[in-house]
């Protein structure tokens, strides 16, 4: 079969042909349909704290159909369509008997979605019904990690939400902020260009550059955020959502930073600023993803805005180390 391959840091993925997998007793194969490119993806290919091994097939934001299974199989049959929740543990313990695998001592992300065909144990499948197509299937898991986000504040009713960041992450959170109750959700990023986007998805404001940025801010949401969702994952931004957030407010971590950081303890304690970081999601969560999408909530389709094939994808790939106009690219592993 073709993959997209993770060959060394630095270097673009390389389209090759690899083994076709084969399906432990518990497993199945899947055809992948469309992939997702994450940004996480990206920093695994950049940032040696992954510790990705050559040979890697990366993406895990993946939808496709079900074409073997194992003999111990019974969540699945050959002919369904899932999208696949990529952790990987052991099942048996009680963090994963309550859906909590990202909880499991033993849990390790998977991926395979650069590739036409990949392994996955039949609990990372989550069926899709027949109103929810495999190119919404890849949306489902950045979905899960904003509600997952918002699950952790919470986010309750009457809530002022600020999210600092317009990616998919960003607006996924700004997106479950809204259907939880929020009253006003501001989304800021350094530039205007995912603006409309950002409203589309739910935002009730967005707030771009500004010289008086704290003063905006407070403007948009009528009184300080009451929760900040940082979903960037840059140094000085965790700063930032405490500054911005009220006192006895909380702060939830979204963005994936590698880098070294600081923050006031003092100021954080004065206000007494909960911190909460929130990473991945729980299997409640990424079926609640897929219901939205079952129930006909199309808009989270918005942040598509381009699709390329596996033979693009190293290009592609590429491109999204830059600024770009893209917000999420997805990958239609057997497209021309």
């Amino acid at each position: 079969m073709r993959a997209a391959v993770f060959k060394a840091l630095g270097q673009p993925l390389c389209v090759e042909r690899v083994p076709d997998p084969s399906t432990g007793p518990d497993e199945v194969v899947v055809k992948v349909g469309r992939c997702g490119i994450c940004g996480t993806d990206l920093h695994i290919t950049e940032d040696p704290i992954f510790n990705a091994p050559p040979g890697t097939v990366l993406g895990h934001e993946f939808a496709g159909e079900v074409v073997q299974i194992g003999p111990n199989v019974e969540r699945v049959r050959t002919g369904d369509h899932v999208s696949i929740l990529p952790v990987r543990s052991c099942g048996q313990c009680p963090a994963c008997l309550a859906g909590k695998f990202a909880r499991c001592a033993q849990m390790r992300i998977t991926g395979g979605g650069y590739g036409e065909y990949t392994v996955v144990h039949q609990r990372q499948c989550v069926k899709l019904p027949s109103t929810v197509s495999v190119a919404d299937g890849a949306l489902v898991e950045p979905l899960a990690v904003g509600l997952h986000g918002a699950n952790a504040g919470p986010v309750t009713t009457g809530d002022r939400v600020l999210v600092i960041g317009a990616g998919p992450i960003g607006l996924a959170a700004a997106f479950w902020a809204r259907r939880l109750g929020a009253v006003q959700v501001a989304v800021t990023a350094p530039s205007n260009r995912r603006a409309a986007l950002a409203l589309e998805l739910g935002a009730t404001a967005f707030v771009g550059p500004s010289d008086n940025f704290g003063e905006a801010v407070n403007k948009a949401l009528g009184g300080p955020a009451d929760l900040v969702f940082e979903a960037v994952g840059k140094p000085g931004l965790l700063a930032r959502a405490v500054d911005l957030v009220r006192p006895r407010g909380t702060v939830v971590v979204l963005g994936l930073c590698t880098a070294a950081d600081t923050y006031n303890p003092f100021q954080t304690m004065v206000k007494e600023v909960r911190i909460h970081p929130a990473m991945l999601y729980d299997l409640p969560e990424f079926e609640a993803a897929v219901d939205v999408l079952h129930a006909g909530d199309v808009t989270p389709r918005s942040m598509v805005t381009e699709t390329v094939s596996l033979s693009d994808l190293p290009a592609a790939f590429e491109a999204l180390r830059h600024r770009t106009t893209q917000c999420k690219t997805l990958v239609d592993v057997w497209g021309a």
